[in-house]
């Protein structure tokens, strides 16, 4: 798969009961298949994989590929120990997925060369392409410039990089200069939120799980073209609900999902916070605001 573009990370849908909602799942791929992404990511930080077991990500990863239909779909595999982030990864290579995307896990006491053995050992367990997502903020792991460049040089199936550390910008830069030979392609995550920045550094696009993606890609299409005035203004429209989707946890923007029509409920998996009303009420209306006249449910035509 092409590793560019907007590629959306996709929430896992619950039940008022908190059960797997495959209906739902199937309707927010369909969302973005009519919206017209270039491919799906499910089980990451929005997909709330730390709360499910391995008989659910499993379901959601069948799920996400069936309704895709074709659709390059990208399935986190991550885990605290290596040999379970191999047989993730396998489980995911055997539904069908395109690609994994996998982050390192935090030691007692850090070591470069253990992450590196981590990701060599995983990139040798499967045969898909393999995201590197540098997200010290779920991780706990920093991984300098010269690590991630190595594993570049070294490990072949790593396609592609998530971008998450802060700041950013000068990071997607750093790397982007030092990839030499081999450039793969970095796309930038958090999101959003300094996606603005990170695009004149040179990302590639968006992996992240802002609740419009048309935005994202009307901002990598005007970034293509160099047409910054373009996309710093689409940016700066938008800049306020971006930024309000930051709040802690996922329930934001599950309910923003919920009011698209793409699942039932904006339920999130204990413990994690549920909505607090008043928050509810400020997204309706920042909302109403941003778009006022606008069908939601639909494909959103970005002016």
């Amino acid at each position: 798969m092409k590793f560019s573009g907007v590629i959306p990370i996709l929430a896992t849908p619950f039940h008022e009961d908190e059960s797997f909602d495959a209906e739902s799942m199937a309707g927010l791929v369909g969302l973005m298949k009519r919206i017209g992404v270039d491919g799906i990511t499910v089980l990451g930080v929005l997909g709330e994989a730390n709360r499910l077991n391995d008989a659910e990500r499993e379901a959601v990863v069948r799920t996400a590929v069936d309704a895709a239909d074709g659709l390059p779909v990208i399935a986190g595999a991550s885990a605290s120990g290596t040999r379970a982030a191999c047989d993730l990864a396998h489980m995911a290579e055997s539904l069908g997925a395109s690609a994994v995307m996998i982050t390192p896990h935090a030691e007692a006491t850090p070591s470069d060369e253990r992450v590196f053995k981590h990701f060599s050992t995983i990139t040798a367990a499967t045969a898909l392409p393999v995201v590197l997502q540098d997200h010290p903020a779920s991780s706990g792991v920093h991984m300098p410039i010269d690590l991630m460049l190595r594993m570049v040089r070294e490990l072949p199936a790593i396609s592609c990089i998530k971008e998450e550390a802060v700041p950013t910008a000068p990071k997607i830069r750093a790397l982007k200069a030092g990839m030499g030979e081999r450039s793969i392609p970095i796309l930038t995550g958090l999101g959003a939120l300094y996606g603005l920045f990170d695009l004149e550094a040179g990302s590639d696009g968006f992996n992240t799980g802002f609740a419009f993606p048309e935005v994202l890609m009307e901002m990598v299409a005007a970034a293509r073209v160099a047409d910054w005035q373009r996309a710093r203004k689409i940016y700066t429209q938008f800049l306020p609900l971006i930024v309000f989707e930051q709040q802690p946890g996922v329930a934001v923007r599950k309910e923003i999902l919920r009011k698209r029509g793409a699942i039932a409920t904006n339920r999130v998996r204990h413990p994690g916070a549920p909505l607090n009303p008043d928050t509810g009420k400020q997204l309706a209306q920042l909302v109403d605001s941003l778009l006022p006249d606008a069908d939601i449910k639909a494909p959103l035509k970005v002016g």
